[in-house]
């Protein structure tokens, strides 16, 4: 019901914008600043290029906003921008062939994979943890950036198959044959600590 309240809210405020009121597209901005710097952390691991790539997507919302159709939540396109401004991102870096192999990727403990928590209690249980959560976050770095897309709005963003499909503009059938490819990829660069993830 929330949901819903909310959704209608950024429909008025969408509506407003689209007849030219500023005050109203900032009040987007600003109802989806932390949520979009948030996400686009997850994406990037690095607080700069998440600052930027948010930047870029408000950018686009404000040049942008007359051509939302409302065929969709303005948080699904907003979610799409996002993952556009990202990508580009990574194609100008590899344009520029500047990538860096110390990129910082650690995670808050216990935020991507909730079946990987552990009920256990004591310090040697904190480590396994902190060393799982370690070589989760290394392993989804590593991932391809569309498959890295797909945990993080699958798995951390814990949106649904037809909210994946509606932001990236993917047929559901595609959402979930891409979201199993990359869970078989992280699989596999996790393959040699599974006995961390076995529980």
């Amino acid at each position: 019901m929330k949901e819903d309240a909310s959704a209608a809210d950024d429909l008025r405020l969408v509506l407003k914008a689209q007849r030219g009121d500023r005050e109203a597209v900032d009040a987007l901005v600003s109802r989806y600043q932390k949520l979009a710097y948030q996400y686009a952390w997850r994406l990037c691991r690095d607080a700069d290029e998440a600052a930027d790539v948010v930047a870029e997507a408000f950018a686009r919302v404000y040049t942008g906003i007359a051509r939302f159709r409302k065929e969709s939540r303005f948080s699904t396109w907003f979610y799409r921008i996002i993952v556009n401004c990202y990508l580009d991102m990574r194609k100008r870096e590899k344009r520029h062939q500047h990538n860096s192999i110390e990129k910082e990727v650690e995670l808050e403990e216990g935020e991507v994979f909730r079946q990987f928590a552990s009920e256990a209690t004591g310090p040697d249980t904190a480590a396994e943890e902190s060393l799982r959560t370690t070589l989760l976050s290394n392993a989804i770095a590593e991932l391809p950036e569309m498959h890295r897309v797909m945990i993080v709005m699958y798995h951390v963003e814990m949106l649904e198959y037809e909210e994946i499909a509606a932001a990236l503009g993917l047929p559901v059938g595609t959402v979930k044959s891409r979201l199993n490819r990359a869970r078989l990829a992280l699989k596999e660069l996790l393959a040699p600590h599974m006995e961390l993830f076995a529980r």
